[in-house]
């Protein structure tokens, strides 16, 4: 019975020994590629993503050596020269890591990459939009597959965020806005942009993509920890020192790329793939207006609710609240003829929320016993109101001048040291430096319960009683509700008042008075520039520019600017001159052709202004008439000269 088996069973073993080698030498077959599930109507996107990161997976699944024994020769060999052939500046190292990596996008998880390629069309123009703006690899669009499957809400579980999976304190780095309603991070554009940005930073301190790579899914810091432990600068020396997903993430990358440059090789594209492409967009300022999306997909048409969900992808709620900062709603050009049947305030109140949007509740104090609440900013305007009848206090700006110290500015105003120092944020050195602005407060008595005007220097005493006798007022300090931190502590001066109804004046604490306002010109000293003298006398770069006609931001030493509008400077002085003229007796007449002759019209020289550009300026102007006119002996003017143009 035994050997009639051996005999039966002996052709089959020589079989398929016999068949086996010429089995190894034929490239194994790939598996079909699974059926695409039909989306549904929500933003939810039917892909199952690895977790937290395609660079762990290989870990749960084989050891890369183990997938290289497996794969059979020819199949190496034919994967490696085409990523040998790859012309690019990023990484494409081929060793049994990355081997490892190609077999799963392209055998084991196809249905993985034939998502990705869905959505390939519609992310990647974007992608070398931005790329080559910040002049890097456009191969770098992978990066983005790898970290989020070019999904732009996906989130891991550590927090990371949209296409490029930027964590918080990234994202504040990279100026992208997050609050309860928008997160900048899940916006295309802005984040695309952000990670240019970032890369681009990265090359700056590693030189190398590859460490590029690994610092961005680890962190520079890391890395340059492991570089200085180990004193090795390139990736695969660093390799053996990383954690399991770093060293995971350049193979990643790697096979991405390679996954999706040979898709067609692999037969990973299919008729059955719903592939989205980018279309024209249009866009709706919302204004801070209470918007609903959802009402607004259906006044464009759309069956889905969720539709234009999908196209903001920022928005992590389908409706913003009453009050919230100017926000631009994006939704397909197409559909403007169907909005534009009617007027923009009926479109908005349609897409009002039908539900009452939920409010932050108000802050409420907790009374303690024995206990004062904390003054807010509406008690205390409340206070200042109905307690008209105690002293309020100005705000005062004070120019330090040469040799004046703390001690010194304090006696002026008869103030304490500790509060010009605590006003101003001065450390503890008595010394100040020239032409630095403080501010100091100066109290203003009340007459008649209503305070003082701000521009007088004395104080009045109020009516007197009909009785004749009059008690003095214990006046108590308040500071200013406008500026609530500050605490001054003055003493207010005692005002004897009599039965005179002559209000008696006494003189406040001496205040400059040129330092209560910023003063109408600038000379330009040597290391100053346009930001500088702007952020110094608290104006913007255009109102210089604006006020001194000034076409560059650069300026030169000894150039005059003007810090007022020039109309403003011209009125002061106007109104100035005629009180003067008022006031003064005319003695000797001026005569009549005196007085009729106009002033002369001056030019302020701007810097790469010539006599020949000057002259053109002004009708019947030529370059003799102006070195006549200012007595030139050569062409050369300088910036900041004042010329005669016509007399």
């Amino acid at each position: 019975m035994i050997k009639s088996l051996l005999r039966a069973a002996l052709p089959i073993l020589l079989t398929s020994t016999l068949v086996r080698p010429a089995v190894a030498q034929v490239r194994p077959g790939l598996p079909p590629a699974p059926q695409p599930a039909v989306p549904n109507d929500s933003v939810q996107v039917n892909l199952e993503l690895l977790p937290d990161s395609l660079a762990t997976a290989p870990a749960s699944i084989d050891s890369s050596k183990l997938v290289w024994l497996r794969t059979p020769p020819e199949l190496r060999d034919l994967v490696g020269d085409r990523i040998g052939c790859f012309e690019t500046a990023m990484p494409h190292a081929f060793n049994n890591h990355v081997m490892a990596f190609v077999r799963l996008f392209t055998e084991r998880q196809r249905g993985y990459t034939q998502r990705v390629l869905e959505r390939e069309n519609l992310y990647f123009p974007l992608f070398e939009k931005y790329l080559a703006k910040y002049n890097l690899p456009a191969d770098l669009k992978y990066l983005a597959v790898v970290e989020s499957a070019l999904i732009p809400t996906a989130k891991s579980r550590v927090g990371a965020t949209g296409l490029w999976q930027f964590m918080g304190p990234t994202a504040n780095d990279l100026r992208l806005r997050r609050d309860d309603w928008v997160d900048e991070r899940m916006n295309p554009e802005k984040a695309t942009e952000a990670a240019c940005k970032h890369l681009r930073y990265l090359y700056g301190v590693f030189h190398d993509w590859e460490m590029v790579l690994a610092a961005y899914n680890w962190g520079a810091g890391n890395m340059q920890r492991v570089v200085r432990r180990t004193g090795k600068k390139t990736y695969w020396e660093v390799h053996p020192n990383l954690p399991a997903e770093t060293r995971n993430y350049v193979p990643t990358f790697t096979a991405i790329m390679y996954a999706m440059k040979y898709a067609k090789e692999h037969q990973l594209h299919s008729p059955t793939l719903r592939y989205q492409y980018a279309e024209a967009m249009d866009t709706l300022n919302l204004g801070g207006r209470p918007f609903d999306l959802t009402r607004l997909a259906r006044a464009c048409g759309y069956t889905d609710s969720m539709a234009l969900a999908r196209l903001n992808p920022e928005l992590r709620k389908p409706w913003l609240p009453a009050g919230y900062r100017p926000y631009v709603v994006q939704f397909p050009a197409a559909t403007r003829p169907t909005l534009a049947a009617v007027d923009r305030e009926t479109l908005f109140d349609y897409c009002r929320p039908l539900a009452e949007l939920p409010a932050m509740l108000p802050l409420r104090s907790v009374v303690l016993n024995g206990v004062e609440p904390f003054p807010t900013r509406d008690k205390a305007v409340a206070a200042t109101t109905f307690t008209s009848a105690q002293p309020r206090y100005r705000r005062l700006r004070h120019t330090v001048k040469r040799g004046e110290t703390v001690a010194s500015v304090a006696e002026q105003y008869t103030v304490s040291t500790a509060q010009v120092r605590r006003w101003n944020e001065l450390g503890r050195s008595n010394s100040l430096a020239s032409r630095k602005q403080l501010v100091v407060f100066v109290p203003l008595a009340a007459q008649d319960g209503a305070p003082a005007p701000v521009a007088s220097t004395t104080v009045a005493v109020a009516r007197t009683k009909p009785s004749g006798t009059i008690r003095q007022p214990k006046p108590t300090p308040e500071p200013e509700a406008e500026d609530t931190t500050a605490e001054p502590a003055f003493k207010q001066p005692t005002v004897h008042k009599t039965a005179s109804s002559r209000p008696v004046r006494r003189p406040a604490p001496e205040a400059p008075a040129a330092d209560d306002s910023v003063p109408s010109t600038y000379v330009v000293r040597s290391g100053d520039f346009l930001e500088k003298v702007a952020r110094t006398h608290g104006l913007t770069i255009a109102q210089l520019k604006a006020w001194n006609n000034l076409k560059g931001e650069t300026v030169q030493p000894g150039q005059k600017l003007n810090l007022k509008a020039m109309n403003e400077a011209t009125a002061e002085l106007a109104s100035a001159t005629r009180e003067v003229a008022a006031q003064r007796p005319a003695a000797h007449p001026v005569s009549k052709s005196k007085s009729t002759l106009p002033p002369p019209q001056m030019h302020l020289v701007q810097p790469g202004d010539t006599l020949y550009n000057i002259s053109r300026r002004y009708q019947g102007l030529t370059v003799e008439k102006l070195r006549e006119l200012n007595n030139l002996e050569s062409d050369e003017v300088k910036p900041g000269q004042k010329l005669i143009v016509r007399s």
